[in-house]
């Protein structure tokens, strides 16, 4: 049969789900940019201090984005103000039928690095100025909740878009 000139499904869902995941991948070495940058402006015995800031708001932030976020943000909007509850459910190996037109968890990762980049982008701003703990707190609240009812409002499907 001869060619149409047009991708295959197949192909368009491989290549958008590795735009995603380049795109990601770019943006985390951003947030390790930020995290360098961060410890190079801040004085020496903060540097260190810094550098764990940076660390702990990408575990925070993936595991809130996880639990909370990604269905804040896409689950359920329908126009409102936000998605549902709950920890998203990645489908099982070979389940993801790439209806979307991309793989759903390449979505996910690229979402959770921009989420996770927000808070270091605060980070840099308090730098020196707010301890660990209360800013581990703050990261929670703005991975779990903030980021992702916000993004739901145009990306989601939201009121806004």
């Amino acid at each position: 049969e001869v060619a149409s000139g047009a991708p295959a499904a197949d192909t368009v869902v491989i290549f958008n789900t590795l735009l995603f995941l380049i795109g990601g991948f770019l943006v985390m070495w951003m947030a390790a940019g930020f995290a360098m940058l961060e410890m190079g402006l801040v004085r020496k015995k903060n540097a260190s201090m810094q550098g764990l800031k940076n660390i702990a708001l990408y575990a925070v932030g993936g595991i809130m984005f996880w639990f909370t976020g990604y269905n804040l943000m896409y689950t359920g909007v329908d126009g409102g103000f936000m998605g549902s509850f709950g920890p998203y459910v990645f489908p099982g190996p070979g389940m993801d039928d790439g209806a979307a037109g991309y793989s759903v968890a390449s979505d996910w990762f690229f979402q959770m690095v921009f989420c996770a980049t927000t808070a270091s982008i605060v980070s840099g701003t308090v730098a020196e100025r707010i301890k660990f703990w209360p800013f581990i707190i703050f990261t929670v609240i703005l991975t779990g909740i903030l980021y992702p009812i916000t993004g739901s409002w145009q990306w989601g499907g939201g009121w806004l878009s």
